[in-house]
């Protein structure tokens, strides 16, 4: 049995005494409307939440006041939702009078501690409410009237056409209370008003499945229309301090992105690009004047005379139109702009994070021979920026840039007029290393690598005693930001740059543990319930891209995806959103199963929709096990999310799937001889489901001789290796786990660090692409075993700390940011004395384990603050 502590009274003597009408013990920060600190939604009832920060222990938020605002200064409000008596601080939904369309709103939080004590107002938090009413859209469709309607790839085009350039002058003549614009850019976009860009966003909108394709059924996979939902995403755009009196001028530049492609595998277009947008504005007399999108506008062809999304991007600036933007440019000799063919898809305001400019890097070495050539730290997904170039008229500068997937270039076209500086705008590049051609000479100071990205941030910090550990991690990261881009979850950057689901799901537990990715999968989670057609099925890749190549493993993050988001952030409304296509995707499933052994079939007639592992270190197991264990814990996960939404009717039909399936894979996969069910991962996926008792110790030790028989190396796939560590930690192997991880030769981690890797590749021998997040998958166990920290209940409402402790490792440092605050957690080890500080925040309870020597761990139950333990090992 284990012991049980509570902790001693002492610890919470700071809160014990003193008057209720003293100082209250928390504060309110961070305030986030659906997970923004400032957002843009059209979301009708928008959720609200905070985090409590207090430096006493035990400090609880008891209950909680709200108001909201049309004005900042609160003079007077909209609604008030009276004190609550609820210790809860995240997802509170406005039940206040109907948003209205394009308006501002402030809110406010006030909260009581455990003492009844009332905090001040906090620092309010403001968002702003897009087109709500379909029929608020004055603006057209418009684009370029030497454009067709179709995309390149659709007549097999490889002649490109240069980027559009949109514009329309306006004029101001009362005082303005606000100005605002909303509206969106196919492929992508950037907005100016009065000669200045008005935003440093990059690739926007986010990239979804947009409309219709009529060729999609001649491609290899044959998933066709019509899919679940399409959408267009919007932005808006603040202008009140960019607009003026008089006359004003709006412009818009328009890229191709993955709307408009040149023929390529794996992808398919929709479209030219277009434009559809309105600056709403208000002025202070009470009137209002919509500036909208139509025929009037004016357009011609930019400098940007190529833009490829899978081939490069070319400028000519000597064919600029300088002061295009701006008033009283001379656009005489422009011609009108054209009605564009609307998009099916939905207009919805974006809902993920744009990308911008995320990082920044320095060439660590500059060399020339026939070309310059120039090295950086690290392999990103971005572009070079050259600055301050004394060129001539015409002269023409090529970059290569240099990865083992996909080699494009960037070309630039001197106008001549000195200090030139230049980077690409609607085109990611991949690179470490770039070739220069058409330059004498480059100092340091004129070239910079920038990583442009969707704009996520660490939400977490990982630090051990082993710095192999520390640089498995660290690789892992800058390969999942160079894999973020419109808020889709690429495979690969370079090469194919999709979306694949089962990519997604692999590493997606991952990403929650350490990026701040909260609007990134809402976001494609919504792209996920959109890529399922009828009959259930859903799509390799999200948006649906028809060469995307996957099988039963990738759909599965139907299930897989909504379920992880609901338990690390405690957000119920994804599962009610997805629980239907949850429901008919295992149903479409099991329309594989052979009805006299329940055994999910492999069908290889279905090209690349039969796939199981994939990219294994040695061999493979069997499809049709792959496919039966999904099928299990698929509808396994049908049933958690039935249970939380409280659906016991379908809970009970998903459960007698579940347990069907589990009885046939272990009849069928099990050999009684070896006490295996196979090698490369297949007893991993069986411990994951859990076998007979009976059958466990017979199964781990198959497991084991398995991996010695590799060398202690592993032998998975990237499906197998997200359960291997943590299926060897739960079976009493915890030495055998950590002896895979700090492997140098092949497979491994430590193998690719040693060739030079700075982020994590595809396969284990090092083929293909450099720069595949899904092997981070295998990596969560750092956090939650060798960090110890696991939500026990969504959002880490409740979570333990239970560290595990593998010899040679002596300390390590973990804080994570939660819904309700930073978890963070660090031990360490001196002979056999052990000791871990962490930090509980507010509104949540923590269970930790602390070791005492061969006796069972020792088990404290703690409240909100800073806690610290002594054990021994």
């Amino acid at each position: 049995m284990r012991s049980h502590f509570i902790l001693p009274t002492l610890l919470f003597a700071a809160v014990l005494g003193g008057s209720s009408c003293g100082r209250c013990s928390i504060t309110p920060t961070e305030l986030t409307t659906e997970y923004k600190s400032d957002a843009f939604t059209d979301v009708t009832g928008p959720r609200f939440a905070w985090i409590n920060k207090s430096n006493r222990n035990g400090a609880q938020q008891t209950a909680y006041e709200i108001r909201v605002s049309k004005s900042a200064d609160f003079s007077s409000t909209l609604w008030e939702s009276g004190p609550k008596a609820n210790g809860r601080s995240a997802f509170i939904t406005y039940t206040g009078p109907a948003p209205e369309s394009c308006t501002d709103y402030w809110w406010q939080v006030r909260v009581r501690d455990e003492k009844g004590r009332e905090s001040k107002w906090s620092t309010p938090c403001h968002f702003h409410t897009g087109v709500l009413i379909p029929s608020l859209w004055e603006a057209q469709w418009i684009g370029a009237p030497w454009q067709a309607e179709d995309s390149y790839d659709y007549h097999r085009r490889e002649d490109v056409d240069p980027a559009p350039i949109l514009r329309k002058e306006f004029e101001i003549t009362k005082p303005v209370k606000s100005a605002r614009f909303y509206g969106t850019g196919l492929g992508y976009f950037e907005l100016y008003l009065n000669g200045e860009r008005v935003s440093d966003e990059y690739f926007v909108p986010n990239e979804t499945n947009y409309d219709y394709r009529e060729k999609l059924g001649e491609r290899l996979i044959p998933v066709e229309d019509p899919f679940n939902e399409y959408t267009v995403m919007y932005l808006s755009y603040d202008l009140t301090d960019k607009i003026q009196q008089g006359c004003n001028a709006v412009g818009a530049i328009l890229g191709n992105g993955f709307y408009d492609l040149v023929f390529r595998r794996f992808v398919m277009g929709y479209g030219t690009p277009r434009f559809f947008g309105q600056i709403l504005i208000k002025y202070e007399d009470g009137s209002r004047e919509v500036i909208a999108s139509d025929t009037t506008w004016k357009i011609e062809k930019s400098a940007i005379i190529y833009d490829q999304m899978y081939r490069g991007e070319h400028y000519d600036a000597r064919l600029e139109h300088d002061g295009w933007a701006s008033a009283g440019y001379d656009d005489t000799g422009w011609t009108n702009a054209v009605v564009k063919k609307t998009p099916v898809g939905k207009m919805v305001a974006q809902l993920g994070p744009s990308d911008r400019i995320t990082a920044r890097f320095q060439p660590v070495s500059i060399t020339r021979d026939s070309v310059i050539r120039v090295k950086f730290p690290e392999e990103i997904s971005g572009w070079v920026e050259l600055r301050d170039l004394n060129l001539k008229e015409g002269q023409q500068i090529e970059l290569t840039y240099l990865n083992e997937s996909l080699v494009c270039n960037s070309i630039y076209t001197a106008k001549g007029s000195g200090n030139e500086s230049f980077h690409p705008r609607f085109k990611w590049f991949v690179f470490s290393e770039v070739e220069i051609k058409g330059l004498d000479s480059l100092e340091p100071s004129q070239i910079e690598a920038q990583a442009v990205n969707s704009d996520v941030t660490d939400a977490s910090h990982f630090e051990t005693s082993n710095e192999l550990l520390n640089t498995i991690d660290k690789i892992w990261r800058r390969s999942m930001y160079d894999n973020m881009h419109g808020g889709v979850p690429s495979d690969c950057p370079h090469r194919e740059r999709i979306g694949y689901t089962g990519d997604g799901e692999s590493v997606c537990p991952t990403v929650m543990n350490n990026l701040t990715a909260e609007t990134f999968y809402n976001k494609w989670i919504r792209d996920l319930r959109g890529a399922q057609i009828a009959d259930g099925y859903v799509a390799n890749s999200a948006p649906w891209q028809p060469e995307a190549g996957g099988g039963i493993g990738f759909g599965a993050a139907m299930e897989f995806v909504p379920l992880y988001f609901y338990n690390h952030y405690g957000d119920i409304r994804v599962l009610q959103e997805c629980f239907e296509a949850m429901q008919a995707h295992v149903r479409w499933m099991t329309t594989w199963v052979d009805p006299a052994t329940k055994i999910m079939e492999s069908r290889s007639g279905h090209y690349f929709k039969d796939l199981g592992e994939w990219v294994p270190a040695t061999g493979l197991p069997s499809n049709a096990l792959v496919h039966t264990f999904f099928l299990w814990s698929c509808s396994n996960k049908v049933v958690e999310a039935a249970k939380a939404l409280g659906k016991p009717d379908v809970a009970a039909e998903f459960s007698a799937l579940r347990d069907t399936t589990a009885a046939a894979f272990h009849r069928t996969f099990y050999d009684p001889e070896t006490g295996s069910y196979g090698k490369h991962g297949s007893n991993v996926f069986a411990l994951v489901m859990g076998v007979p008792e009976d059958r466990e110790a017979k199964v781990v030790e198959a497991l084991v001789s398995n991996i010695h028989e590799r060398d202690d190396h592993l032998d998975t796939g990237f499906f197998g290796i997200r359960y291997l560590f943590e299926v060897l930690v739960k079976h009493g192997q915890l030495e055998l786990a950590y002896k895979i991880i700090n492997q140098r030769t092949q497979p491994s981690f430590g193998w690719w660090i040693d060739q030079g890797a700075t982020t994590t590749w595809e396969q284990w021998d090092g083929n293909l692409s450099h720069n595949h997040p899904f092997m981070g998958g295998g990596i969560l166990w750092f956090y939650q075993d060798l960090a110890g920290v696991e939500a026990t209940s969504p959002g880490f409402r409740t979570f333990e700390i239970r560290p595990e402790i593998p010899e040679g490792l002596t300390w390590v440092n973990y804080d994570k940011k939660t819904t309700y605050g930073t978890i963070a957690v660090s031990w360490k080890v001196s002979g056999s004395k052990f000791s871990l500080s962490c930090e509980v925040p507010v509104g949540t309870t923590a269970t930790v384990y602390i070791p005492d020597g061969e006796n069972p761990r020792k088990e404290y139950t703690v409240g909100s603050g800073r806690h610290t333990f002594k054990g021994t090992i």
